[in-house]
């Protein structure tokens, strides 16, 4: 089964790798580290190197199963190049991305199994959720940052597995949103993230290799949108304005 590679390998950041096709401003590699974007996570930032210089990534637009990186100037690229993650901007969208889960993990367990709406991670280190919750208490959503923080101070666990698509709509739980699970391999599976026991969901993000790698969380803020959408904001203490 092909994987990405930012999913087979999260923790590689910068990769030497081919060009197989390029044109003025854009470039497709053999192989890239990039997260393109997607599910509410930003895309990743970065360069990329060649023998003649380096051009930063300014966006990412699919083709056919692979990737073009967008580039920065109206280079055109041939035979090798370096692809660099920005180190510190992917850390930030890893552990949003990782306590996003834990949020919806609670929401999900304490409110009868309400559902996502919406979510977006944000460069300054905050992200919201939006849950299907008419009738919530505010004060229980904000008590949440609790047992958000146990599960950071816990240190559990976080890895992936693969399931057919067919067996993914069929059990409770898998698809937390109202959108359609993430898009499937070509050989029709979907990528199941797990947090140890206490999350089980289909996700196409980058995370944390266990929540312990994640800076505490506050709940900055609940709002009513509209008659059901309840929008709950986190962000990093420590980054995120107001922690």
């Amino acid at each position: 089964m092909s994987r990405l590679y930012y999913h087979e390998h999260s923790d590689t950041l910068t990769l030497e790798t081919k060009v197989i096709n390029a044109a003025p401003g854009r470039v497709m590699l053999a192989e890239s580290p990039f997260f393109p974007g997607g599910g509410g996570q930003l895309a990743d930032k970065g360069l990329v190197r060649w023998n003649s210089g380096e051009v930063p990534v300014v966006g990412f637009e699919p083709d056919g199963g692979r990737m073009w990186l967008l580039l920065g100037a109206p280079v055109e690229l041939s035979g090798s190049a370096e692809a660099v993650v920005d180190p510190a901007f992917r850390q930030i969208m890893r552990e949003l991305h990782t306590d996003t889960h834990l949020l919806n993990a609670f929401v999900y367990q304490q409110f009868d199994g309400a559902l996502v709406t919406g979510v977006q991670m944000n460069h300054d280190g905050t992200a919201r959720m939006d849950f299907d919750l008419p009738d919530a208490d505010n004060e229980r959503l904000r008590a949440l940052d609790g047992p958000i923080n146990d599960a950071i101070r816990t240190n559990l666990a976080v890895g992936d597995s693969y399931i057919p698509l067919d067996e993914v709509i069929g059990t409770p739980g898998l698809i937390r949103t109202r959108s359609a699970a993430p898009p499937p391999t070509p050989d029709g599976k979907v990528r199941i993230v797990d947090i140890a026991d206490l999350d089980r969901q289909a996700c196409g993000g980058t995370h944390l290799a266990s929540t312990g790698g994640s800076r505490p969380v506050r709940v900055l803020k609940i709002e009513n949108k509209g008659r059901h959408n309840r929008r709950v904001k986190i962000g990093l203490v420590g980054i995120a304005p107001g922690t």
